[in-house]
């Protein structure tokens, strides 16, 4: 996964000096200012002075990085609180030791004043060891937060390109028993249906890896809906709106398409059978289907006549591309859809409402 441009190491690396350069140079821009430009001669820091400041400035950073860079990740993450501590006293004796061969170098060693200078650094010790163990602990954190969450994403697309793929053969059954009914017939329409369903395909194989746009889905179901009649003919009244629809909105692929299939599976041409005889009526399915898209919301209803004491035999397939839907709608508009199911005087209803993007 790609980063962010904030993640990058050369901003990393900007930031950090950036933040060192004013740390240390707030001694000299905190400084007593006295008029004329001139300071009070015990004030004035000499070149020696200022370099000595420098190099002691560079060890307490080298400090800061070895202590936030080795020693927290490699001894204190694998419990070795003893080593630890035994290499942080190590730490504190040797930056004593090296800021007292600057001062003796750089400055006259008469002035050398040993408690004090113990003293002195201890407290810049324990600064820098605080922060230094803050900004390791902290950037640790960022990095597992990251690593879940490029996990959680990476779970995502897999369980949405599982959910996918379970819509496709789901579909192509539906569509095989069409072109079946009309080779059955000897249909002429059998050619043209052949040629609508491989443009189908062309879509589900090659234009449905990320979101389309939802002319194109709309297309799609338009297809889907032309081939049924086919398979029906004056069996199936159906009405379909599909017009109201502002261009550039985008839609996760196939995810309108259970509802209609629902609609057919169970909805179309249905049998009755009358109470205390032998007839059996053949009822004329109804199926309602209606699309808007307009101030980016989208409106999907689609409705189906049943009867609950038809006698259709439901497969054991029933149910999964609804139950499929749902969970891609909650992974994909998780709190940017609303979904109602319900059977009312003969009608089963599915309304969709998502806010597109």
């Amino acid at each position: 996964m790609s980063s962010t441009w904030y993640q990058k190491k050369w901003v990393a690396i900007i930031l950090h000096v950036s933040v060192w350069v004013f740390l240390f140079s707030l001694p000299f821009l905190l400084r007593p200012y006295i008029g004329n430009n001139k300071a009070h001669p015990e004030e004035q820091q000499s070149a020696i002075q200022i370099l000595r400041y420098i190099i002691n400035d560079l060890i307490y950073i080298g400090f800061f990085y070895l202590n936030a860079g080795l020693l927290v990740p490699k001894v204190i993450h694998q419990r070795k609180y003893k080593q630890f501590a035994a290499a942080i006293v190590a730490c504190f004796i040797a930056l004593l030791v090296l800021t007292w061969l600057v001062f003796f170098k750089l400055v006259n060693a008469s002035d050398f004043n040993l408690p004090g200078h113990i003293l002195f650094n201890f407290f810049f010790f324990l600064f820098f060891f605080a922060s230094s163990t803050a900004y390791c602990l902290i950037k640790d954190r960022i990095y597992t937060e990251r690593i879940t969450r490029e996990k959680q994403t990476e779970n995502l697309r897999t369980e949405l390109s599982f959910l996918r793929s379970q819509v496709s053969p789901h579909f192509m059954f539906n569509i095989m028993n069409n072109m079946v009914a009309l080779a059955r017939k000897k249909s002429d329409a059998l050619e043209p249906s052949l040629i609508k369903l491989s443009a189908l395909l062309r879509y589900m194989l090659y234009e449905t890896q990320e979101r389309v746009s939802l002319q194109k889905e709309v297309e799609y179901l338009q297809s889907y809906i032309d081939l049924q009649k086919q398979r029906f003919g004056n069996n199936v009244s159906i009405k379909s709106c599909m017009e109201k629809i502002d261009k550039g909105y985008e839609i996760e692929p196939m995810l309108l398409i259970p509802f209609v299939e629902n609609a057919f599976k169970h909805g179309a041409a249905f049998v009755t059978k009358v109470p205390g005889s032998d007839l059996v009526l053949y009822n004329t399915a109804e199926i309602n289907i209606d699309l808007a898209a307009e101030k980016n919301e989208l409106r999907f209803v689609v409705k189906n006549r049943y009867d609950e004491n038809s006698t259709e035999t439901k497969d054991k397939t029933s149910g999964i591309g609804l139950t499929n839907v749902k969970r891609r709608l909650d992974l994909l508009y998780r709190n940017h859809h609303s979904l109602q199911i319900e059977k009312k005087d003969g009608w089963f209803i599915a309304s969709l409402q998502i806010t597109l993007n």
